[in-house]
């Protein structure tokens, strides 16, 4: 059985400590140490599964940027690093 890789940038699900207004603190236990953006995504609203997404651009505190974004309404977290 072959193993499948992950893409470049492919979302993953993440574990993400965020602010009561969703701003993320940490991911995956390292700390954010700025927000470089972020931006509401809404697509296929007119459809039966619409997509709502905020991603945020992040400076990791190992130096990394990171992208995350958190699904709405349900609060689930992914990153693509």
């Amino acid at each position: 059985m072959r193993e499948r890789r992950q893409s470049l940038y492919e979302p993953r699900p993440a574990r993400v400590r965020a602010t009561a207004r969703g701003c993320p603190l940490e991911v995956d236990g390292v700390r954010v140490l700025a927000v470089r953006e972020t931006w509401l995504l809404e697509d296929r609203w007119w459809g039966e599964q619409p997509l709502c997404r905020r991603y945020w651009e992040l400076l990791m505190a190992s130096g990394r940027n990171a992208v995350v974004f958190c699904e709405l309404p349900a609060r689930r977290w992914f990153a693509q690093l």
